[in-house]
């Protein structure tokens, strides 16, 4: 034992030495790059033109089906979004299938199928190969395209286009989309509630049988099968597909400014301002700067370790995240790095930003940085390689790209050779920092003249078109606005004479019947319940002085500001009592509430609290009330009650609810006489 213990100490002793003989303020030496075992694909032409391409990997019992139709993009006009519903329209019935069935006969053999306007896509094991190609080609022959399901999906296209209507992140998409092609390009045209209404059955039928011909496709087989079988099955099942001509087109190449452009949606409840600096990229999957540039964007702005996020959040705390990314496309590509900051902070985010992709392009990447991103993009790589669908986008895109047979092979070999000089000069080819498109969507009040700075600041809607030149009357005052308003809705004495209300408001979110319950009084005492299925969510009480919300039984007391932010925010017509309350009104301008010119007020109370509301230019009456917490208040639907116009409808925008909500009153009752007991 004393032996044993003698040569484990040495045993110790000689490691311990060795270790604190390594240099660890280097990283360690990269090993050679690991050999990619990617199965050789084997490529056969059908006679219709349907190329067919097969990757066998027999490691499990199981077989995928990719078919991709190789389309140029399209310019939907007056009916985008229609390629949106081509692909479930595709699954949802055949001629000899309900969509139900389709679905069933899928989940009995656990087989996965699903499409898109450029895709079909079945997945199944082995012994099941049979069944999931003959549903697969029932959906391709076959679908029925019913009627019925595509109001299903234009109601929740609708749906969804309120709701990334007013999402500062789905608005900055548009704007950077907007600028960077412009609306008369695929790439930046938007969807609107017009577009999507004028979409029909027959419009989906027509898309169908224009781009679903096997001369454009590309079948891509990966799993357990052999080429013979394959040859066989391929001709069993897609040989009936009848070619055609395909319409092709071309598009005016977006060209980068001059200079540094500014983009601007001024959305002026928002606390923080959505950045996003971008231009156009000439790129191409396989050309020569395309594998640098995955290395020079993991260092830019790949992840929490890349320069972008180090400098603004890191080292200024300015966001909880900032990226960057730089995309590839036959017809455009872009690059793009983005962050959501606080609003005081804008100018200052965006200095860093310009500060860091100057700094790459000019100074360029250290070797510790390529290091370090050839170990990330490689261990992303390598397990990318678990998935049958990655294996068969390499062999689609090397047959769609003409790219070397061996391209993915030898992928790692290529990206772990690079230089910093090579990846330096990629940064110079791809990045021009003198012609980038800044866009921002924030407080356009707090941050417009800021942003002056880097160059012409040109305003848009939330859309991405070029907002309304919108000019107020000079003689407009914000007490006119109120003044108009109170006259639109019968006067003030009247609505003064409104002195409590009860009102009960019922809508559905996502199926789910949902009430709201209100009570008001002129005392500025108010009382609210939301309720699921007879069952109270959450309620809240405003006294004089206190308040409280309750969320599924645990009450929260509200204080200091919390609660007079409530306070002002607890009266049915605000309006009415201005002079008695003590607050005090600005007028913010003409602005565009969704195509609608409307005066902006702002009422505030002798505690900072703040009231923000917007009035039609045209009839005076109150159509928005704006809160940063709770979100977006809409009105609609004026009807006159006990001599007093009331919006019957109102369409809530929360970042607590996944959609709009739209309540409409379905009961209102005015100068009930209320008890203690309306505002427990």
């Amino acid at each position: 034992m004393k032996k044993l213990a003698i040569l484990l100490f040495f045993s110790v002793l000689t490691v311990a030495t060795a270790w604190a003989q390594v240099d660890r303020s280097k990283l360690p030496a990269s090993g050679p790059a690991p050999e990619i075992n990617i199965g050789d694909a084997e490529v056969f032409t059908l006679d219709n033109g349907l190329k067919v391409i097969l990757v066998t990997n027999d490691k499990l019992p199981r077989v995928s089906f990719s078919l991709i139709l190789d389309r140029d993009p399209l310019l939907e006009g007056d009916k985008a979004g229609l390629t949106g519903f081509v692909g479930q329209m595709l699954t949802s019935g055949t001629e000899s299938r309900s969509k139900d069935q389709i679905d069933e006969e899928i989940d009995f053999i656990g087989a996965s199928l699903s499409a898109s306007s450029t895709s079909i896509f079945g997945s199944s094991l082995k012994k099941h190969q049979d069944k999931l190609l003959e549903l697969m080609t029932d959906v391709l022959y076959n679908p029925s395209f019913p009627q019925d399901e595509l109001e299903k999906l234009r109601k929740q296209s609708l749906t969804g286009l309120a709701t990334t209507k007013d999402d500062p992140n789905a608005i900055s998409g548009r704007l950077a989309a907007a600028m960077v092609y412009g609306k008369d390009h695929p790439y930046g045209e938007v969807e609107t509630e017009e577009t999507i209404k004028n979409i029909t059955v027959d419009d989906v039928k027509a898309y169908y049988q224009t781009f679903f011909k096997p001369n454009i496709a590309y079948l891509a087989i990966v799993g357990d099968m052999e080429l013979e079988e394959a040859k066989s099955i391929a001709e069993k099942y897609f040989s009936s597909w009848e070619a055609g001509e395909v319409p092709s087109f071309d598009y005016k190449k977006p060209e980068r400014g001059e200079n540094t452009m500014v983009g601007l949606v001024d959305r002026s409840s928002s606390v923080q301002t959505v950045i996003n600096v971008t231009q156009p990229v000439e790129l191409n999957i396989g050309d020569e700067s395309y594998i640098p540039s995955r290395l020079l964007n993991q260092i830019l702005g790949g992840g929490s370790s890349a320069r972008l996020f180090m400098n603004l959040r890191e080292d200024k705390g300015y966001t909880y995240g900032a990226y960057s990314s730089i995309s590839s496309d036959k017809l455009i590509g872009r690059f793009s790095a983005n962050a959501s900051v606080r609003t005081e902070v804008t100018d200052s985010a965006v200095v860093e930003f310009l500060h860091e992709i100057n700094k790459i392009v000019e100074e360029g990447v250290t070797e510790e940085e390529l290091q370090k991103a050839k170990a990330n993009l490689s261990g992303s790589f390598g397990r990318s390689l678990e998935s049958p669908s990655t294996i068969a986008n390499f062999a689609l895109n090397i047959e769609r790209y003409d790219l070397p047979k061996d391209y993915y092979k030898n992928y790692l070999q290529t990206l772990n050779s690079l230089s910093v000089d090579e990846i330096n000069q990629t940064a110079r080819k791809l990045i021009d920092p003198s012609k980038l498109y800044i866009t921002a969507v924030g407080n356009g009040a707090e941050i417009k003249d800021k942003l002056a700075q880097f160059g012409e600041v040109k305003m848009f809607d939330n859309m991405g078109y070029p907002a309304k030149e919108l000019t107020a009357d000079a003689n407009m005052t914000a007490e006119k606005v109120i003044a108009n308003y109170l006259e639109a809705i019968g006067g003030k004495e009247k609505a003064q004479a409104i002195k409590t209300a009860t009102l009960t408001m019922n809508a559905d979110v996502m199926g789910t019947a949902l009430a709201l319950d209100m009570v008001f009084d002129a005392d500025g005492r108010y009382a609210q319940k939301t309720s699921v299925g007879g069952n109270v969510m959450q309620s809240s009480v405003i006294k004089k002085d206190s308040g409280s919300i309750s969320v599924q039984g645990q009450s929260i007391q509200l204080s200091g500001q919390q609660l007079e932010e409530a306070k002002i925010n607890a009266y049915l017509i605000p309006e009415a009592w201005i002079e008695e309350l003590g607050y005090t009104i600005e007028l913010d301008g003409l602005k565009d509430v969704d195509g609608t010119p409307a005066y902006k007020v702002i009422i505030s109370a002798a505690s900072g609290a703040k009231l923000v509301n917007y009035y039609d230019e045209q009839t005076g009456l109150r159509i928005k009330n704006e809160n940063p917490t709770s979100g977006d208040t809409f009105y609609s639907d004026y009807q006159e009650k006990e001599g007093v116009l009331l919006p019957m409808t109102w369409t809530i925008k929360s970042p607590m609810i996944p959609v709009p909500l739209e309540a409409k009153v379905t009961n209102l009752n005015i100068n009930q006489t209320l008890s203690e007991e309306d505002f427990q």
